[in-house]
């Protein structure tokens, strides 16, 4: 008997510090997840400091390009706009906005070979460039670190653990539509 009580006494710590384990790691991943969308943010809220300094540059080779100023305010409104919880869908507006305004600075750059040749919007150009390069790469981070949080909440015994004690809830990873429309993947079976 004192050997059943034993094993019974070990088999019940097991499972606590085994369910200590699984509900830290939740929490840790949730936390990895707010740090990766908070490194989101700070990359594009450093993308619009940028944005100001290409306004004041392209102002006077503006006057005839009042969309593409639009094109700028929308987009630091867009990144203003991105709240202080992980938000995958969130980041939509501002990657489009984003684009936009790339298209449309090319466009400027091409109209105006004097704002070509300047240094300073050359400079602020490239970035605006690495800028977004590290957005991306902070979006690349923050979605493997969702997808990790995910799978831990949902899949057994994280789910149980979850559902008793953390009630984490699902969040949602950035997905690029516009991206994914234009790229096809058929695994080789």
């Amino acid at each position: 008997m004192d050997i059943a009580l034993i094993l019974a006494a070990v088999i019940a710590v097991v499972m606590i510090i085994g369910g200590f384990s699984i509900y830290n790691g939740i929490i840790g991943g949730h936390n990895r997840v707010q740090r990766a969308w908070s490194d989101v943010l700070v990359y594009e809220r450093q993308k619009t400091k940028v944005l100001d300094q290409l306004q004041k540059v392209l102002a006077d080779f503006m006057v005839y390009e009042a969309s593409l100023l639009e094109k700028i305010t929308g987009l630091r409104s867009a990144v203003n706009a991105l709240p202080a919880g992980a938000n995958g869908n969130a980041l939509t507006t501002v990657e489009t906005a984003t684009r936009e305004l790339m298209g449309g600075l090319r466009i400027a750059f091409e109209a105006y070979p004097d704002l070509k040749a300047s240094e300073a919007a050359n400079n602020m150009m490239r970035e605006i460039a690495e800028q977004q390069e590290n957005v991306g790469a902070a979006i690349t981070i923050y979605n493997r670190n969702v997808e990790l949080f995910n799978n831990a909440i949902e899949m057994f015994p994280g789910s149980v653990v979850n559902g008793l004690f953390n009630k984490k809830t699902r969040v949602t990873p950035f997905t690029d539509t516009e991206a994914s429309q234009s790229f096809s993947y058929t695994p080789n079976i």
